[in-house]
């Protein structure tokens, strides 16, 4: 991919060590990376290098992380860009306050630099479509939508095409956990109707399908809730 197609990233972060990590990984899986150490020089490159997104750290000096989200939000220019928060938060009222005040997704540290690429991925997916990739990629497992073929390490996985649009969203939203009724909306349609059980059984073919004897189950059961795609599950 020629430089100037890949897509740009702004990491606000003050924390040096943290920095390096980012950048390494984050240029390493093709994307171009800009560097702020604190609220006011984020505002200052985002208004005048428009990144494609923002890796934004609650925690800075200055300005809060939050003030920033609230100030690009603000401006015509920088209005658009997705954010994304880092935060040592965990709580819940914390994330809601960091997605009020316009971010578009919100990671607690720590977390693996893998799911973080595919949050981003997911993010510049929905929010910048001339960006979006013909292959996903999430752990050992990648997806090739043109040619609507799954692999996981050196292997080819066979689903059906219901088990494909199942896999196919959870690598768009890694780590996140669906309710079977959202499952059913978005993979069957809002004017299909079908029991919320139904959701369990092709869950069933699809981690069938997906895994071997020594390999990690990656997709979730979280009880009372849903489904997610993540690698923690084990």
């Amino acid at each position: 991919m020629n430089a100037s197609l890949k897509p740009l990233v702004l990491i606000v972060e003050d924390e040096a060590d943290l920095v390096t990590l980012l950048s390494y990984n984050l240029e390493k899986e093709g994307f171009r990376v800009l560097t702020a150490g604190d609220g006011e020089e984020a505002l200052l490159l985002a208004d005048e290098q428009a990144p494609h997104l923002v890796l934004l750290d609650w925690m800075l000096p200055l300005m809060s992380g939050l003030e920033v989200c609230r100030q690009m939000r603000r401006n015509p220019k920088t209005r658009e860009i997705p954010i994304i928060m880092l935060t040592a938060r965990g709580e819940e009222a914390d994330k809601v306050r960091g997605l009020n005040s316009g971010a578009d997704d919100y990671i607690s540290k720590p977390f693996s630099p893998t799911e973080l690429v595919a949050r981003i991925r997911a993010v510049l997916r929905r929010a910048v479509p001339s960006l979006a990739e013909e292959l996903l990629r999430y752990g050992d497992i990648s997806m090739d939508l043109a040619a609507h073929r799954v692999r996981r390490n050196s292997r080819d996985i066979h689903l059906g095409p219901t088990e494909f649009r199942l896999l196919r969203h959870f690598m768009q939203h890694p780590g996140r956990v669906f309710s079977r009724e959202q499952l059913l909306d978005i993979v069957w349609g809002h004017d299909v109707y079908v029991e919320p059980r139904t959701v369990d059984v092709h869950i069933r073919r699809l981690r069938k399908a997906l895994n071997e004897d020594t390999e990690l189950d990656m997709i979730r059961t979280v009880r009372s809730a849903g489904y997610a795609l993540d690698m923690k599950s084990a």
